[in-house]
């Protein structure tokens, strides 16, 4: 009996001993809160006074916090566009070095060493090891099991609510709609009984509760469904946007010139939601649903902010709320978000905390997921030399103005290119061999093509060279030379 005790508290001792370094290193930490939306355009912000939207929980995030208004995401080697983004996001990587990743995960055949390696890897997996307690909630999309790499995760959510072919192609001229955002008799985001948004918010209200008892700091990663479709909210939200209050994109068309060439519309699911052509009343109807799963999403995100504010946490958290692309919803003649326009590729990206200066805008070209290795800072957490993206903090903390991209990449599948310079974007469409050029400085919502322009000719080559020099920097294989000989 005595030698059961003795070799029991020796088992404590050494479990006390064993966790003393992660205590140690978790001892003062900052919490992080993360809050991710999904095709979450940048202009859907109502504070950036650039669309007719009530979002004041998220406006009241700008107030107090620095908003970066040119955050990217990089692309997607897939049709799902979530998929890469999220895929960099939770490794770190730029995009095709993240497929690779996602490659690994998703084999089930490969090398059981080489997976755990890159499971071990992962955001949270890192954050763990540096004495984090770490939670997730809502749409994972990523290939790793959620449940392993967080510490608490629930209600993990697939791609998206489950659409119905009533659905698509809608709303038809001169004929009634045959679906309804408020019906729940849809599914959707309706499944289970509670608007999922809802469910998502519960999660992180009730994860706070439960950090207040932990003395190790928290990261919550709490990513929203919305407001991807089904764009389903209460009727509430809807009435509070009714079609006169809609007002049509400035570059509405009803077809994009070079919608087949680029992969639209025809195999694409987001861009058969609407009729095609493309009319006002249907992107209006599109744009009223839109606007309401976005404030409906806000209002849970006021509920989280509510909650954190009156714990004890709120003065040692810093939060960040992004999306992992937008959208177009109209723009262009285009609904989904594979393409590589302003309002499918840039985010909203809202950093708040110690430190950070409060109702800042900072137009710094940066990457979405930059806010991995912005956390690894925050922790004292040294990111692995497969972290590619840049940390934030530099820029947050007023220690540096120094931008960490001289050009921002875009791609999507071997459709489509384009590259960011100094207010410049060239887009390239390799199988049709087409450029497109704009100066979305003086051109945000890209109207004008300046491609054809003779004065534009050497401006095209620099930005093709630059496409190219980053193409290899980042193991781009697409051989962009033989379809453009000529730039």
């Amino acid at each position: 009996m005595k030698h059961s005790v003795i070799h029991s508290l020796g088992r404590l001792l050494l479990a006390i001993l064993l966790a003393a370094p992660v205590l140690s290193r978790a001892a003062g930490k900052p919490n992080v809160l993360f809050i991710f939306a999904d095709d979450m355009c940048y202009e859907a912000v109502g504070a950036m006074g650039l669309t007719d939207i009530d979002t004041p929980n998220l406006d009241r995030l700008m107030k107090r916090g620095t908003t970066f208004t040119r955050a990217y995401n990089m692309g997607s080697w897939s049709g799902a566009v979530c998929v890469a983004s999220r895929h960099m996001l939770i490794t770190g990587r730029y995009i095709w070095r993240a497929q690779a990743a996602s490659n690994l995960l998703g084999n089930r055949k490969a090398d059981g060493g080489a997976k755990q390696k890159e499971f071990d890897g992962l955001w949270p997996q890192v954050l763990k090891r540096q004495g984090y307690q770490t939670f997730f909630t809502g749409k994972w999309h990523i290939r790793a099991n959620a449940e392993k790499a967080f510490e608490v995760a629930r209600h993990v959510r697939p791609g998206m609510p489950k659409q119905t072919p009533a659905g698509y192609n809608r709303p038809l001229p001169g004929k009634d709609d045959p679906w309804s955002p408020f019906d729940k008799k849809f599914g959707g985001f309706w499944e289970g009984g509670k608007h999922w948004s809802e469910i998502v918010a519960d999660d992180a209200i009730d994860y706070l509760g439960m950090a207040g008892k932990d003395k190790r700091p928290f990261f919550m990663y709490i990513a929203f469904n919305a407001p991807h479709d089904p764009r389903q909210a209460p009727k509430e939200y809807i009435d509070k946007y009714p079609l006169k209050r809609i007002e049509l994109p400035k570059n509405f068309l009803p077809q994009y010139p070079y919608k087949d060439q680029i992969g639209n519309p025809h195999k694409l699911r987001d861009e058969r939601l609407g009729p095609m052509p493309r009319t006002e009343h249907s992107v209006k109807v599109h744009r009223q649903e839109y606007y309401a799963i976005i404030e409906h999403l806000d209002t849970q995100v006021g509920r989280i902010l509510d909650t954190l504010e009156k714990s004890s946490q709120a003065d040692n958290t810093y939060i960040f709320f992004s999306a992992d692309h937008g959208l177009a919803v109209g723009h262009h003649g285009l609904f989904g978000k594979q393409n590589l326009y302003e309002h499918s590729t840039r985010v909203p990206f809202i950093a708040v905390g110690p430190g950070i200066a409060a109702g800042a805008k900072n137009d710094a070209p940066i990457y979405l997921q930059d806010v991995h290795p912005t956390t690894l800072e925050i922790a004292g957490a040294k990111p692995t030399d497969k972290v590619e993206f840049h940390s934030l903090l530099p820029m947050l903390n007023g220690k540096s103005k120094k931008h960490a991209y001289d050009a921002i990449h875009g791609a999507y599948l071997g459709l489509q290119r384009s590259v960011i310079v100094d207010g410049w974007k060239l887009i390239l469409y390799p199988n049709v061999s087409k450029a497109r050029l704009y100066n979305i400085a003086a051109d945000p919502l890209e109207m004008k093509d300046l491609a054809h322009d003779a004065k534009q000719e050497k401006r095209i080559s620099t930005l093709f060279a630059r496409m190219l020099k980053i193409q290899k920097e980042m193991g781009d294989s697409l051989d962009l030379k033989k379809s453009f000989p000529n730039l």
